[in-house]
Protein backbone atom coordinates (compact mmCIF):
# COMPACT_ATOMS: atom_id res chain seq x y z
CA UNK A 1 0.00 0.00 0.00
CA UNK A 2 1.15 3.65 -0.72
CA UNK A 3 2.60 5.36 2.17
CA UNK A 4 0.50 8.03 1.60
CA UNK A 5 -2.72 6.41 1.78
CA UNK A 6 -1.29 4.35 5.08
CA UNK A 7 -0.65 7.89 6.08
CA UNK A 8 -4.33 9.00 5.60
CA UNK A 9 -5.61 6.02 6.94
CA UNK A 10 -3.65 6.29 10.13
CA UNK A 11 -4.72 10.00 10.18
CA UNK A 12 -8.75 8.96 9.88
CA UNK A 13 -8.26 5.95 11.74
CA UNK A 14 -7.07 8.08 14.55
CA UNK A 15 -9.38 10.94 14.47
CA UNK A 16 -12.68 9.03 14.23
CA UNK A 17 -11.86 6.88 17.62
CA UNK A 18 -10.69 9.56 19.09
CA UNK A 19 -13.96 11.56 18.22
CA UNK A 20 -16.07 8.27 19.35
CA UNK A 21 -14.21 7.97 22.40
CA UNK A 22 -14.43 12.10 23.34
CA UNK A 23 -18.27 12.23 22.65
CA UNK A 24 -18.61 8.96 24.87
CA UNK A 25 -17.06 10.59 27.94
CA UNK A 26 -19.32 13.23 27.66
CA UNK A 27 -22.01 10.86 27.70
CA UNK A 28 -20.87 9.33 30.44
CA UNK A 29 -19.96 12.02 32.22
CA UNK A 30 -23.12 12.84 34.50
CA UNK A 31 -23.28 8.90 35.03
CA UNK A 32 -20.04 8.68 37.01
CA UNK A 33 -20.76 11.82 38.54
CA UNK A 34 -24.08 10.56 39.63
CA UNK A 35 -23.63 9.66 43.47
CA UNK A 36 -22.03 12.95 43.61
CA UNK A 37 -25.04 15.02 42.01
CA UNK A 38 -27.53 12.68 43.76
CA UNK A 39 -26.02 14.08 47.04
CA UNK A 40 -25.41 17.35 46.22
CA UNK A 41 -28.61 18.03 44.14
CA UNK A 42 -30.62 16.01 46.54
CA UNK A 43 -32.33 13.57 43.93
CA UNK A 44 -31.96 9.60 44.34
CA UNK A 45 -29.54 8.23 41.69
CA UNK A 46 -32.40 6.95 39.65
CA UNK A 47 -33.36 10.48 38.91
CA UNK A 48 -30.15 11.13 37.21
CA UNK A 49 -30.50 7.85 35.39
CA UNK A 50 -33.15 9.01 33.26
CA UNK A 51 -30.15 10.76 32.00
CA UNK A 52 -28.79 7.93 29.81
CA UNK A 53 -32.36 7.28 28.38
CA UNK A 54 -32.83 10.85 27.64
CA UNK A 55 -29.35 10.76 25.87
CA UNK A 56 -29.97 7.90 23.66
CA UNK A 57 -33.76 9.33 21.87
CA UNK A 58 -31.40 12.66 21.21
CA UNK A 59 -28.89 9.47 19.99
CA UNK A 60 -31.87 8.36 17.70
CA UNK A 61 -33.00 11.54 16.17
CA UNK A 62 -29.68 12.39 15.47
CA UNK A 63 -28.96 9.43 13.85
CA UNK A 64 -31.40 9.38 11.69
CA UNK A 65 -31.08 13.60 10.64
CA UNK A 66 -27.01 12.76 9.75
CA UNK A 67 -26.79 12.00 6.21
CA UNK A 68 -27.43 14.75 4.65
CA UNK A 69 -25.55 16.75 6.83
CA UNK A 70 -22.57 15.09 5.92
CA UNK A 71 -23.11 14.75 2.41
CA UNK A 72 -23.04 18.30 2.45
CA UNK A 73 -20.70 19.59 4.82
CA UNK A 74 -18.32 16.57 5.37
CA UNK A 75 -17.63 14.00 7.90
CA UNK A 76 -15.03 16.42 9.38
CA UNK A 77 -16.53 19.29 9.79
CA UNK A 78 -19.97 17.29 11.25
CA UNK A 79 -17.37 15.40 13.62
CA UNK A 80 -16.30 19.07 14.86
CA UNK A 81 -20.23 20.02 15.26
CA UNK A 82 -20.81 17.15 17.10
CA UNK A 83 -17.95 18.21 19.96
CA UNK A 84 -19.02 21.46 20.24
CA UNK A 85 -23.10 20.00 20.51
CA UNK A 86 -22.39 17.48 23.25
CA UNK A 87 -19.98 19.81 25.01
CA UNK A 88 -22.38 22.60 25.00
CA UNK A 89 -24.69 19.93 26.33
CA UNK A 90 -23.16 19.16 29.19
CA UNK A 91 -22.66 22.49 30.45
CA UNK A 92 -26.30 22.86 30.27
CA UNK A 93 -26.02 20.95 33.56
CA UNK A 94 -24.38 23.63 35.84
CA UNK A 95 -27.62 25.34 36.39
CA UNK A 96 -27.95 22.56 38.63
CA UNK A 97 -32.03 21.91 38.12
CA UNK A 98 -33.04 18.61 36.59
CA UNK A 99 -35.31 19.81 33.90
CA UNK A 100 -31.95 21.43 32.75
CA UNK A 101 -30.67 17.56 33.15
CA UNK A 102 -33.02 15.84 30.85
CA UNK A 103 -32.53 19.00 28.21
CA UNK A 104 -28.56 17.99 28.33
CA UNK A 105 -29.05 15.38 28.31
CA UNK A 106 -31.42 15.39 25.26
CA UNK A 107 -28.70 17.90 23.40
CA UNK A 108 -25.38 15.59 24.00
CA UNK A 109 -27.38 12.65 22.12
CA UNK A 110 -27.98 14.62 19.01
CA UNK A 111 -24.37 15.46 19.00
CA UNK A 112 -23.69 11.55 20.09
CA UNK A 113 -25.91 10.11 17.20
CA UNK A 114 -24.23 11.18 14.15
CA UNK A 115 -20.72 10.81 15.55
CA UNK A 116 -21.04 6.97 13.71
CA UNK A 117 -22.91 7.79 10.86
CA UNK A 118 -19.40 10.76 10.24
CA UNK A 119 -17.22 8.44 10.79
CA UNK A 120 -18.70 5.55 8.23
CA UNK A 121 -18.95 8.16 5.43
CA UNK A 122 -14.58 8.71 5.86
CA UNK A 123 -13.96 5.15 6.19
CA UNK A 124 -16.09 3.77 3.51
CA UNK A 125 -13.41 6.14 1.73
CA UNK A 126 -10.49 5.28 2.54
CA UNK A 127 -10.58 1.86 4.09
CA UNK A 128 -9.46 -0.88 1.80
CA UNK A 129 -12.43 -3.28 1.16
CA UNK A 130 -10.47 -6.35 2.91
CA UNK A 131 -9.74 -4.60 6.07
CA UNK A 132 -13.00 -3.21 6.29
CA UNK A 133 -14.49 -5.09 9.11
CA UNK A 134 -11.29 -4.10 11.05
CA UNK A 135 -11.35 -0.50 10.87
CA UNK A 136 -14.60 0.01 11.54
CA UNK A 137 -14.04 -2.33 14.81
CA UNK A 138 -10.59 -0.21 15.52
CA UNK A 139 -12.56 2.40 15.49
CA UNK A 140 -15.48 1.38 17.63
CA UNK A 141 -13.03 0.79 20.20
CA UNK A 142 -13.70 4.60 21.15
CA UNK A 143 -16.72 3.62 22.98
CA UNK A 144 -15.19 0.98 25.53
CA UNK A 145 -11.96 4.05 25.63
CA UNK A 146 -14.12 6.57 26.60
CA UNK A 147 -15.31 4.78 29.33
CA UNK A 148 -11.86 4.16 30.48
CA UNK A 149 -11.49 8.11 30.20
CA UNK A 150 -14.52 9.19 31.94
CA UNK A 151 -14.11 6.75 34.98
CA UNK A 152 -10.30 7.94 35.04
CA UNK A 153 -10.31 11.49 34.31
CA UNK A 154 -14.28 12.63 36.18
CA UNK A 155 -13.09 11.49 39.36
CA UNK A 156 -9.84 12.63 39.17
CA UNK A 157 -11.40 15.85 38.23
CA UNK A 158 -13.89 15.64 41.60
CA UNK A 159 -11.28 15.78 44.00
CA UNK A 160 -9.47 18.84 42.70
CA UNK A 161 -12.96 20.78 41.66
CA UNK A 162 -16.27 21.25 42.14
CA UNK A 163 -18.56 19.23 39.85
CA UNK A 164 -19.68 22.13 37.92
CA UNK A 165 -16.06 23.20 37.08
CA UNK A 166 -15.72 19.45 36.33
CA UNK A 167 -18.14 19.99 33.64
CA UNK A 168 -16.34 22.85 32.42
CA UNK A 169 -12.45 21.68 32.31
CA UNK A 170 -14.11 18.25 30.57
CA UNK A 171 -16.39 20.44 27.71
CA UNK A 172 -13.37 22.95 26.92
CA UNK A 173 -11.21 20.50 26.24
CA UNK A 174 -13.45 18.69 23.92
CA UNK A 175 -13.67 21.56 21.92
CA UNK A 176 -10.27 22.39 22.11
CA UNK A 177 -9.93 18.83 20.69
CA UNK A 178 -12.81 19.99 18.04
CA UNK A 179 -10.64 22.52 16.89
CA UNK A 180 -7.52 20.49 15.98
CA UNK A 181 -9.45 18.48 13.77
CA UNK A 182 -9.35 21.63 11.58
CA UNK A 183 -5.62 20.51 10.58
CA UNK A 184 -7.27 17.64 8.43
CA UNK A 185 -10.32 19.14 7.35
CA UNK A 186 -9.08 20.39 3.85
CA UNK A 187 -7.82 16.78 3.44
CA UNK A 188 -10.56 14.59 3.98
CA UNK A 189 -13.87 17.21 3.30
CA UNK A 190 -13.88 16.25 -0.20
CA UNK A 191 -16.60 15.16 -2.78
CA UNK A 192 -19.10 17.59 -0.74
CA UNK A 193 -22.38 17.95 -1.85
CA UNK A 194 -23.50 21.50 -1.42
CA UNK A 195 -26.54 21.07 -2.97
CA UNK A 196 -27.89 17.93 -0.90
CA UNK A 197 -31.01 17.84 0.35
CA UNK A 198 -30.75 17.63 4.97
CA UNK A 199 -33.63 16.10 5.21
CA UNK A 200 -33.37 13.71 2.04
CA UNK A 201 -37.00 11.82 1.74
CA UNK A 202 -38.19 12.35 4.61
CA UNK A 203 -37.56 11.61 8.69
CA UNK A 204 -37.62 7.89 8.14
CA UNK A 205 -35.80 7.30 5.06
CA UNK A 206 -32.65 6.75 6.85
CA UNK A 207 -34.66 3.84 8.22
CA UNK A 208 -35.86 2.61 5.28
CA UNK A 209 -33.14 2.51 3.26
CA UNK A 210 -32.25 -0.40 5.87
CA UNK A 211 -34.97 -2.38 6.85
CA UNK A 212 -35.79 -2.74 3.09
CA UNK A 213 -32.12 -4.06 2.17
CA UNK A 214 -32.75 -7.77 2.25
CA UNK A 215 -29.17 -8.26 3.72
CA UNK A 216 -29.31 -5.33 5.85
CA UNK A 217 -32.77 -5.75 7.61
CA UNK A 218 -32.75 -8.76 10.06
CA UNK A 219 -29.30 -7.44 11.03
CA UNK A 220 -30.48 -4.38 12.03
CA UNK A 221 -33.16 -6.06 14.13
CA UNK A 222 -30.81 -8.62 15.78
CA UNK A 223 -28.59 -5.02 16.77
CA UNK A 224 -31.79 -4.36 18.85
CA UNK A 225 -31.42 -7.07 20.91
CA UNK A 226 -27.88 -6.88 21.14
CA UNK A 227 -27.47 -3.28 21.98
CA UNK A 228 -30.45 -4.16 24.51
CA UNK A 229 -28.32 -6.89 26.07
CA UNK A 230 -25.01 -4.62 26.06
CA UNK A 231 -26.68 -1.76 27.75
CA UNK A 232 -28.47 -3.57 30.35
CA UNK A 233 -25.58 -6.27 31.03
CA UNK A 234 -22.99 -3.62 31.96
CA UNK A 235 -25.47 -0.89 33.52
CA UNK A 236 -26.50 -3.76 36.01
CA UNK A 237 -23.76 -5.69 36.57
CA UNK A 238 -22.25 -4.38 39.31
CA UNK A 239 -25.15 -3.84 41.23
CA UNK A 240 -25.91 -7.21 40.59
CA UNK A 241 -22.78 -8.31 42.07
CA UNK A 242 -22.84 -6.08 45.09
CA UNK A 243 -26.84 -7.32 46.21
CA UNK A 244 -26.58 -10.72 45.14
CA UNK A 245 -22.87 -11.98 45.44
CA UNK A 246 -22.28 -9.86 48.67
CA UNK A 247 -19.02 -8.38 46.42
CA UNK A 248 -17.73 -4.75 47.61
CA UNK A 249 -17.92 -1.84 45.19
CA UNK A 250 -14.10 -2.07 44.25
CA UNK A 251 -14.25 -5.66 43.56
CA UNK A 252 -17.70 -5.30 41.47
CA UNK A 253 -15.62 -2.52 39.90
CA UNK A 254 -12.95 -4.83 38.77
CA UNK A 255 -15.36 -7.08 36.12
CA UNK A 256 -16.58 -4.20 34.99
CA UNK A 257 -13.04 -2.99 34.10
CA UNK A 258 -11.79 -6.51 32.86
CA UNK A 259 -15.45 -6.48 30.49
CA UNK A 260 -14.56 -2.75 29.01
CA UNK A 261 -11.22 -4.13 28.24
CA UNK A 262 -11.92 -7.53 26.85
CA UNK A 263 -14.75 -5.23 24.58
CA UNK A 264 -11.41 -3.35 23.41
CA UNK A 265 -9.58 -6.48 22.18
CA UNK A 266 -12.67 -8.38 20.95
CA UNK A 267 -13.54 -5.51 18.38
CA UNK A 268 -9.96 -5.72 16.78
CA UNK A 269 -10.23 -9.35 17.13
CA UNK A 270 -13.54 -10.03 15.62
CA UNK A 271 -13.09 -7.33 12.98
CA UNK A 272 -9.83 -9.23 11.88
CA UNK A 273 -11.68 -12.73 11.88
CA UNK A 274 -14.53 -11.16 9.32
CA UNK A 275 -12.06 -10.10 6.97
CA UNK A 276 -9.80 -12.87 7.38
CA UNK A 277 -13.01 -15.37 6.65
CA UNK A 278 -15.29 -12.81 4.41
CA UNK A 279 -18.17 -14.76 6.54
CA UNK A 280 -19.58 -11.48 8.59
CA UNK A 281 -22.88 -12.25 8.91
CA UNK A 282 -22.02 -15.92 10.48
CA UNK A 283 -19.45 -14.56 12.49
CA UNK A 284 -22.47 -12.05 13.74
CA UNK A 285 -24.88 -15.18 14.73
CA UNK A 286 -21.95 -16.36 16.18
CA UNK A 287 -21.44 -13.71 18.58
CA UNK A 288 -25.46 -13.70 19.46
CA UNK A 289 -25.19 -17.58 20.66
CA UNK A 290 -22.20 -16.69 22.39
CA UNK A 291 -24.06 -13.48 24.08
CA UNK A 292 -26.79 -15.00 24.92
CA UNK A 293 -25.10 -18.02 26.46
CA UNK A 294 -22.75 -15.83 28.42
CA UNK A 295 -26.33 -13.61 29.50
CA UNK A 296 -27.85 -17.13 30.74
CA UNK A 297 -24.90 -18.68 32.61
CA UNK A 298 -24.95 -14.99 34.61
CA UNK A 299 -28.38 -15.73 35.94
CA UNK A 300 -27.36 -18.84 37.54
CA UNK A 301 -24.63 -16.90 39.11
CA UNK A 302 -24.50 -17.70 43.41
CA UNK A 303 -22.09 -16.43 45.85
CA UNK A 304 -20.95 -20.29 45.64
CA UNK A 305 -19.32 -19.12 42.32
CA UNK A 306 -15.21 -18.26 42.48
CA UNK A 307 -14.29 -15.16 42.00
CA UNK A 308 -12.29 -15.93 38.64
CA UNK A 309 -15.10 -17.74 37.30
CA UNK A 310 -17.26 -14.46 37.22
CA UNK A 311 -14.13 -12.72 36.36
CA UNK A 312 -13.97 -14.90 33.18
CA UNK A 313 -17.50 -14.83 32.28
CA UNK A 314 -17.40 -10.99 32.56
CA UNK A 315 -14.20 -11.13 30.09
CA UNK A 316 -15.89 -13.13 27.33
CA UNK A 317 -19.45 -11.22 27.48
CA UNK A 318 -17.14 -8.64 26.93
CA UNK A 319 -15.34 -9.84 23.91
CA UNK A 320 -18.86 -11.12 22.55
CA UNK A 321 -21.57 -9.38 23.60
CA UNK A 322 -19.68 -6.11 23.69
CA UNK A 323 -17.89 -6.67 20.52
CA UNK A 324 -20.10 -7.12 17.60
CA UNK A 325 -20.34 -2.97 16.51
CA UNK A 326 -17.76 -2.68 14.01
CA UNK A 327 -18.33 -5.79 12.34
CA UNK A 328 -21.96 -4.44 12.05
CA UNK A 329 -21.40 -0.99 10.86
CA UNK A 330 -18.61 -2.35 7.69
CA UNK A 331 -21.53 -4.96 6.69
CA UNK A 332 -24.16 -1.79 6.45
CA UNK A 333 -21.25 0.04 4.38
CA UNK A 334 -20.77 -3.11 2.29
CA UNK A 335 -24.19 -3.07 1.26
CA UNK A 336 -25.26 0.33 0.16
CA UNK A 337 -23.76 2.81 -2.53
CA UNK A 338 -20.90 4.82 -1.14
CA UNK A 339 -23.02 7.79 -1.01
CA UNK A 340 -25.75 6.32 1.25
CA UNK A 341 -22.87 4.93 3.76
CA UNK A 342 -24.01 7.87 6.18
CA UNK A 343 -27.88 7.59 6.04
CA UNK A 344 -28.27 3.78 5.93
CA UNK A 345 -25.28 3.98 9.63
CA UNK A 346 -27.93 6.72 10.76
CA UNK A 347 -31.07 4.36 10.20
CA UNK A 348 -29.21 1.00 11.32
CA UNK A 349 -28.15 2.99 14.51
CA UNK A 350 -31.75 4.01 14.96
CA UNK A 351 -32.98 0.87 15.59
CA UNK A 352 -29.40 0.15 17.69
CA UNK A 353 -30.15 2.98 20.12
CA UNK A 354 -33.90 1.83 20.62
CA UNK A 355 -32.80 -1.08 22.30
CA UNK A 356 -30.81 0.75 24.63
CA UNK A 357 -33.54 2.96 25.58
CA UNK A 358 -36.07 1.10 26.16
CA UNK A 359 -34.33 -2.34 27.48
CA UNK A 360 -32.83 -1.09 30.66
CA UNK A 361 -36.80 -0.18 32.11
CA UNK A 362 -38.18 -3.70 31.11
CA UNK A 363 -35.02 -5.31 32.68
CA UNK A 364 -35.44 -3.01 36.08
CA UNK A 365 -39.05 -4.10 35.72
CA UNK A 366 -38.66 -8.03 35.40
CA UNK A 367 -36.13 -7.36 38.72
CA UNK A 368 -38.91 -5.54 40.52
CA UNK A 369 -41.52 -7.67 39.80
CA UNK A 370 -39.69 -10.20 40.47
CA UNK A 371 -37.51 -9.35 43.32
CA UNK A 372 -34.26 -11.79 40.91
CA UNK A 373 -31.87 -10.33 39.28
CA UNK A 374 -31.96 -14.29 38.04
CA UNK A 375 -35.27 -13.99 36.04
CA UNK A 376 -34.49 -10.54 34.08
CA UNK A 377 -30.76 -12.18 33.59
CA UNK A 378 -32.63 -15.45 32.00
CA UNK A 379 -35.35 -13.55 30.13
CA UNK A 380 -32.41 -11.14 28.13
CA UNK A 381 -30.68 -14.61 27.09
CA UNK A 382 -33.45 -16.05 26.07
CA UNK A 383 -34.93 -12.99 24.05
CA UNK A 384 -30.91 -13.06 22.41
CA UNK A 385 -30.73 -16.42 21.51
CA UNK A 386 -34.15 -16.28 19.97
CA UNK A 387 -32.35 -13.74 17.86
CA UNK A 388 -29.79 -16.03 16.83
CA UNK A 389 -32.05 -18.67 15.93
CA UNK A 390 -33.73 -16.46 13.30
CA UNK A 391 -30.44 -15.55 12.10
CA UNK A 392 -29.28 -18.58 11.72
CA UNK A 393 -32.82 -19.31 9.70
CA UNK A 394 -31.84 -16.64 7.60
CA UNK A 395 -28.23 -18.01 6.46
CA UNK A 396 -29.67 -20.96 4.96
CA UNK A 397 -32.91 -19.31 3.16
CA UNK A 398 -30.48 -17.07 1.86
CA UNK A 399 -27.78 -19.62 1.05
CA UNK A 400 -24.86 -17.08 1.73
CA UNK A 401 -21.81 -17.14 3.71
CA UNK A 402 -21.17 -13.56 3.79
Amino acid sequence: MDKTLIRNLIVVLGSTTSVQALVTMISLTVSVMAPTLAQELNVSVGTIGLYASMSYIGAMIGSLLSGGFVLRYGAIRISQGIMVTCSLGLLLCINGHWIWFLISAFICGLGYGPATPASSQLLSRHLPTRYLSLGFSIKQTGVPLGGILAGLVVPWLLIRYSWQNSMLVIATSVVVASLILQLCRKQFDVQLEPGANLFRGNFFSSLRLVLSHPQLKLIAIATFFFSATQQCYIYFLVTFLESNIGWDNQKAGIALAILGASAVLGRILWGAVADATGRSQLLIMVLAFAMATVTLLTGLITPEWSSISIFILCGVFGATGAAWNGIYLAEITRHVATEDVSRATGGGLFVTFFGVVVAPPIFGLIINLTNSFETAYIALGSATMLIGLLLLKNQRKLGVNT
